[in-house]
C-alpha cells in the first residue's frame, strides 16, 4: 500500500518530517518495483538516513 500526504507507516511516526518524507518516497518506489511492504518500510527508513548522512558529510 503506497503512502501519501501524511499517511505513513507507524514506524516512521517519531522521525523528523524531512526524514519521514524521504523514507516514504523511497518505500513507495520500492513497492512499485515489487518489494514486500515490510521490506519497503525498513529499507526506506534506512536509505533515507543514509541519504541525509551523506548530505551532511558532503558539507
Amino acid at each position: 500500500m503506497p503512502w501519501y500526504h501524511g499517511d505513513y507507516p507507524p514506524s516512521y511516526k517519531n522521525q523528523p518530517v524531512k526524514l519521514r518524507e524521504k523514507a516514504v518516497e523511497i518505500a513507495n518506489a520500492l513497492l512499485k518495483e515489487g518489494a514486500e511492504e515490510g521490506v519497503a518500510i525498513a529499507t526506506g527508513l534506512k536509505r533515507a538516513r543514509e541519504f541525509f548522512q551523506d548530505q551532511e558529510n558532503k558539507k
